[in-house]
């Protein structure tokens, strides 16, 4: 694939543990490691789209070099493959094969260390038994192979497996460093684009800054064609804040049918999500430190925060999305 056809996320991806952003105490020690034999099994969790999988790419490009990773890197998504299964039928053959031997030009070039590297996405999607299963694996094979596993929740993690591993905590996104990486990346592909429509981007992506970097390369392509620079928000789905205004005013007037009116013909036909709707409602009355939020008593704002926890605890439980923001916006109007 030609770099002129590649996402940026993959065109962009560092390439060394210095070019990886804002995760300078896990790129610091994992520098310090990388001519050492000794590299321990490593646990990387964090938020999503913070680096973790790049970080563990990026290292094992710096300790064996582009040509020795095929033979030497076994990386797998264990969301797709959950059960004990893969751990039998994968990752256990990698993990007996012998090390291959580098050649004296890589050696010159690169640490090349003894053992293979194991990479394990989302290991916190892996059934108990497969990751006792995973453990027996981790202390047969230890002198000839490191695993790195990879999750967005460590508590998913069972005791015997995260132990055995030294823990890496990857920290959302530094608002000043994504910007920077944003107008880099920016810059390197001849996109003209405001710092203040880079921080709506990175806004938006919530910390996420492979989500940023793939709304980056959207807003390239689609919005800057026709002038819309400054509609970020409303381009995903976001709710303009004069929708919120109007929502939170219709809302006050505890008119049950002006509220179902309003739910169908400015929400629902709109095609807004449910959750995008909640979250509008979540900081404009709760976080806010301007206008109702200000006036409202804490018992109000705690009865607030349930109603909006109930309602999203029902959609991510395959609740009708519909009827849940009626509700919602039913009980939002009872209580305020």
């Amino acid at each position: 694939m030609s770099d002129h056809s590649m996402p940026w996320v993959e065109k962009y991806r560092p390439k060394s543990l210095s070019e990886v952003t804002s995760q300078s105490t896990t790129t610091n020690v994992l520098q310090k490691s990388l001519h050492s034999a000794n590299l321990p099994h490593l646990l990387f969790y964090g938020p999503a789209g913070t680096g973790k999988t790049s970080t563990v790419l990026a290292l094992a490009r710096e300790l064996y070099g582009p040509n020795l990773m095929k033979s030497r890197i076994l990386e797998l998504n264990a969301s797709d493959e959950r059960g004990i299964s893969i751990v039998r039928d994968r990752i256990k053959k990698f993990a007996r094969l012998a090390v291959s031997n580098p050649t004296a030009e890589d050696l010159e070039k690169y640490p090349c260390p003894p053992y293979k590297l194991i990479i394990l996405d989302e290991a916190d999607s892996m059934t108990t038994d497969a990751q006792s299963a995973l453990r027996r694996t981790m202390e047969n094979y230890a002198g000839v192979t490191r695993f790195c596993l990879i999750c967005n929740y460590v508590t998913r993690i069972i005791d015997p497996l995260a132990s055995r591993c030294s823990k890496f905590r990857f920290k959302s996104l530094d608002e000043e460093l994504g910007v920077r990486r944003l107008q880099y990346i920016a810059q390197q592909e001849n996109v003209e684009v405001s710092e203040s429509t880079l921080r709506e981007i990175l806004e938006v992506c919530e910390g996420d800054l492979r989500r940023g970097v793939n709304l980056l390369q959207c807003v390239s392509t689609v919005l800057l064609e026709h002038g819309l620079e400054g509609n970020i928000k409303q381009l995903f789905g976001h709710l303009p804040s004069e929708l919120v205004d109007e929502m939170i005013s219709v809302i006050q007037e505890k008119d049950l049918t002006k509220v179902l009116q309003f739910t169908e013909n400015k929400i629902l036909k709109q095609g807004y999500s449910a959750t995008f709707v909640f979250n509008a409602l979540h900081d404009q009355l709760l976080l806010s430190d301007t206008g109702l939020a200000l006036s409202l008593t804490n018992n109000t704002k705690n009865n607030i925060s349930r109603i909006l926890w109930e309602a999203d605890r029902k959609i991510c439980g395959g609740g009708n999305e519909s009827i849940q923001v009626l509700d919602c916006l039913f009980k939002l109007s009872d209580s305020m």
